[in-house]
């Protein structure tokens, strides 16, 4: 039906145009996925826009079909809808969700706004005139002014707000802040500042920036994920908010970590943000304070435990291969313990899954451990570790320690275990104590006398390696760090719990007190010290090392499973960025700076070890896994529109 100032199909004609024929528009209507629902014709100019969206039907149908079949691929550009790979930056792009009507939408799209970098042909184009000053600016200058006004916050939950609202105003903008400034800006936008983020998300809420799943859509779970307008999803960051970071239940308001665990995903590993998805499941809270916080934006009840909380997971779990197919990798992101090694187990065998916690901290600790060697002298069977903390990061480091000495040396795992040592809450790990232990501890009770403290611990043990995991800070006290010190010449000191406050102990406690000897690593970010005229750079053991160049590896190869032996590959191909430049700084990971070039040598190595176990399922195998990996990372460079 058409008329003078009528409406066509959701198209509405402005008087005295003429649009073309029903069987001509028809087929364009048939793509309203890609289109926007309602477009406004107001000149014959824009009735040529919709003849060009017409040229490309066939490739966007093409492209939805292979979406919803779940076949879309990742490939140095391939279906790259967005234009969002290295493969593409110099391809023309259409921005599909804008309206051919008028630029103002096209200024509140994110992953399409440029803001003043439009060129003047494209604000000719896209109808962007009068909507902006005149001046025509570029992504480098918006960038250093941006920069200007991030540093001038004094507080860090300011600067993250800020990113935040940066990356719903201008998405390449937002990632070209974090690639450029990674040393900078990652512990704004993650550990430490993320933990109060999601301590005050009731308050700092504006928008949603994922999907909450509550008790609430229980039975309705495949339909909430349908609700999320993206459908080629790659990688999924999910958390329960029970246990974040080292402070404890913050229900709901744990969306902060997915947001932050995708966000490094994209600008770190280069997966495409289209393909991020962070989800929290809302199953209540035991945290009373934010029950009793009128601005708690989840379930306000108390936690749902048992096969309630069970069939919930198992539906969701359901849910995601139904709707993404079988390569979508669901990372768990802190769940309490009790869950987080019982959904491991359930699921890593049925769907490709990755525990950031037990396996992600595994695989960047044993990197530094691997690296240390060239400081430390000896393979890691020559040496003994003792951990403070037996929970999921705990017991996961400790086991990718003695699988790692087990590959080397071809002795059992059982054997091998034997060379780790834990410590939790009630003393050294025994086999006296067995009975009484979790599951997940009983592979770690050894036979010795039972030891109360940490103290006793490492003047019996005589470790060369101490590894904080407990989440307690300054647990590793002057006498515990002195007592190493007087065991070995390079005491290798790991205080990894999260944020900085929850430290084991400070780099500047660990260098003076062993005299400049110690090789310290931590969890959170500290400063450089100089002791004794020598100036020491701490280490970070951070996750970020690790995950999104993992993640990256299993999305390229088209991996179907996570296998441990993609572990030791990304935290060998880690390792092995380490350059003697480090070490004489007491370095025993890289700098956050090359991180780009480190994440595609891990995601080349991972893939390369998906193909030897028969994983992958992106075939034929690409003949320069690294090349392939660099031409399918996402890179945050501005587009040119057609």
């Amino acid at each position: 039906m058409i008329a003078a100032d009528g409406n066509y199909g959701g198209y509405h004609l402005s008087g005295g145009l003429s649009l073309p024929s029903k069987d001509t528009l028809d087929p364009i209507i048939n793509v309203i996925p890609i289109l926007p629902s309602s477009i406004t014709i107001r000149s014959n100019k824009q009735v040529r826009r919709l003849i060009e969206l017409l040229n490309c039907r066939e490739k966007m149908e093409s492209t939805l079909e292979m979406m919803k079949d779940g076949e879309a691929t990742v490939g140095g550009g391939v279906e790259d809808v967005y234009g969002e790979d290295r493969a593409t930056e110099d391809q023309l792009v259409t921005p599909w969700t804008v309206s051919v009507a008028s630029g103002y939408t096209l200024l509140r799209d994110p992953r399409h706004n440029k803001g003043l970098a439009f060129t003047e042909r494209e604000r000719d184009s896209h109808y962007l005139r009068g909507l902006l000053p005149p001046a025509v600016s570029t992504q480098a200058l918006q960038e250093k002014k941006l920069m200007q006004s991030i540093r001038n916050y004094e507080v860090p939950l300011h600067k993250y707000v800020a990113m935040m609202e940066l990356e719903e105003r201008n998405e390449r903008l937002f990632y070209k802040l974090l690639i450029d400034n990674v040393e900078e800006l990652l512990p704004v936008v993650y550990t430490p500042t993320v933990g109060e983020a999601c301590q005050k998300y009731g308050s700092i809420f504006k928008r949603p920036q994922g999907l909450y799943i509550s008790l609430k859509e229980k039975g309705k779970i495949l339909e909430v994920l349908k609700n999320w307008p993206e459908r080629s999803i790659q990688v999924i960051v999910v958390t329960d908010g029970e246990r974040i970071l080292g402070l404890g239940d913050l229900g709901c308001q744990g969306m902060g970590i997915p947001v932050g665990k995708l966000a490094l995903y994209t600008a770190l590993g280069g997966v495409r943000p289209s393909a991020c998805l962070p989800i929290t499941i809302d199953v209540g809270t035991n945290n009373q304070k934010l029950l009793d916080d009128e601005f708690y934006i989840g379930l306000k009840q108390k936690r749902t435990t048992g096969k309630e909380y069970y069939d919930l997971l198992e539906e969701f779990m359901s849910a995601v291969k139904q709707n993404y197919g079988e390569k979508v990798l669901v990372q768990f992101e802190d769940f309490a313990n009790h869950n987080a090694f019982e959904l491991l187990a359930k699921y890593k065998n049925t769907h490709l899954v990755f525990n950031d916690d037990i396996q992600g901290t595994a695989s960047v600790v044993l990197a530094g451990l691997v690296a240390s060697l060239k400081l430390l002298g000896g393979n890691l069977a020559d040496h003994t570790f003792l951990f403070l903390g037996a929970g999921e990061a705990g017991t996961g480091i400790a086991e990718l320690i003695a699988l790692e000495i087990s590959t080397k040396t071809n002795l059992p795992i059982e054997e091998t275990r034997k060379k780790v040592w834990l410590v939790d809450s009630k003393g050294l790990i025994v086999s006296s104590r067995k009975e009484s232990l979790q599951h997940f501890k009983q592979p770690w009770a050894h036979e010795h006398e039972p030891l109360t403290t940490l103290l006793d611990a490492v003047k019996a043990i005589k470790p060369s390696v101490l590894i904080g995991t407990s989440g307690v800070g300054q647990t590793f006290t002057k006498d515990v760090i002195e007592a190493m010190a007087a065991n070995n010449e390079r005491p290798l000191i790991m205080a990894l719990s999260n944020p900085t406050s929850q430290a084991e102990c400070t780099a500047e406690q660990a260098y003076t007190w062993t005299e400049g000897r110690a090789i310290f690593s931590s969890g959170s970010p500290f400063d450089p010290y100089e002791y004794n005229g020598k100036l020491f750079i701490p280490g970070q053991a951070n996750n970020a090392y690790i995950f999104p160049g993992l993640g990256f590896g299993l999305v390229i190869s088209g991996a179907i499973r996570v296998h441990d032996e993609m572990l030791l590959a990304a935290s060998e191909a880690l390792a092995n960025q380490v350059t003697q430049e480090h070490y004489y700084k007491g370095m025993i990971y890289p700098p956050l700076t090359n991180i780009r070039k480190i994440s595609a040598n891990i995601a080349a190595k991972v893939a390369e070890k998906a193909y030897e176990l028969g994983l992958a399922t992106r075939l034929p195998r690409p003949a320069d896994l690294l090349k392939y990996a660099e031409s399918c990372m996402y890179t945050p460079n501005y587009r040119t529109y057609r």
